[in-house]
């Protein structure tokens, strides 16, 4: 109910009239059942434009440490806002505790929800698209679910008479991509490489950014430079990986 009260009272009227927003695709999301929208991920804008653009509701995933409210008040409003509007926490430690946290997101998928996520892990710190982690994969896979690829164009959020502004931006949507063959292949690294790498050859398509086989984070963390990101650009995602197999 909150969900809704914030989407149509205050968000999506300022998003889609006063920042001229538009959506292409829409009708590429299922109306009901479990989907996946895996998006690039260009600004903090493209978690307020996106859902603002579809009638669905949107679950995105957030980081588990902001549901505690333990840092302040400020804190304290966050995670009631983020429970308010039915997010669910993400465990992004790694390793084991980060593969059992996706339960939450797991269960919005089996209730019938959609769910937003950035396969990137990050936001682009240049514009260009990254190197997808494997999540989304491992999620859909496990959910059963079919990925919708999303580009977020225009998304960028600046400063206009001191508020925040956005330039027109535009939520394109792709069509569904089918994973059936694999469900339930969870635990095999080189199928969760290859369909993520497809969801990212898909976003690509629709984005026409320009993609780094690199993490978005060794960029910003500068373990990987500019020359180097720079060396490793390539014509579209998953030109190294190859299909896997299924057993005979």
């Amino acid at each position: 109910m909150l969900y809704s009260l914030f989407k149509n009272a205050a968000f999506r009227p300022v998003i889609k009239y006063v920042y001229g927003a538009r959506a292409e695709g829409e009708e590429n999301i299922p109306a009901t059942g479990g989907v996946i929208l895996a998006s690039n991920h260009l600004d903090a804008g493209d978690t307020l434009v996106l859902p603002a653009m579809i009638k669905r509701q949107v679950t995105f995933p957030a980081k588990a440490e902001l549901f505690k409210g333990d840092r302040g008040p400020f804190s304290k409003l966050v995670a009631w806002f983020l429970r308010a509007v039915g997010q669910v926490p993400l465990d992004r430690s790694g390793g084991r505790a980060s593969l059992d946290g996706l339960q939450p997101v797991l269960d919005v998928l089996a209730d019938g929800g959609c769910v937003g996520i950035y396969p990137e892990g990050t936001r682009s710190p240049d514009g260009r698209l990254y190197k997808g982690k494997t999540g989304v994969a491992r999620m859909a896979l496990a959910a059963q679910v079919p990925i919708i690829p999303v580009a977020m164009k225009n998304s960028r959020v600046t400063r206009k008479a001191g508020l925040p502004w956005i330039d027109h931006p535009v939520v394109v949507i792709g069509k569904p991509l089918d994973f059936s063959r694999y469900y339930g292949r969870v635990d095999d690294p080189r199928t969760l490489r290859w369909v993520t790498d497809q969801v990212m050859a898909a976003i690509h398509e629709l984005s026409g950014q320009t993609y780094v086989e690199a993490y978005g984070t060794s960029v910003k963390s500068g373990s990987l430079t500019e020359a180097e990101a720079a060396a490793r650009i390539l014509e579209r995602p998953g030109i190294n990986t190859k299909e896997p197999e299924l057993p005979a």
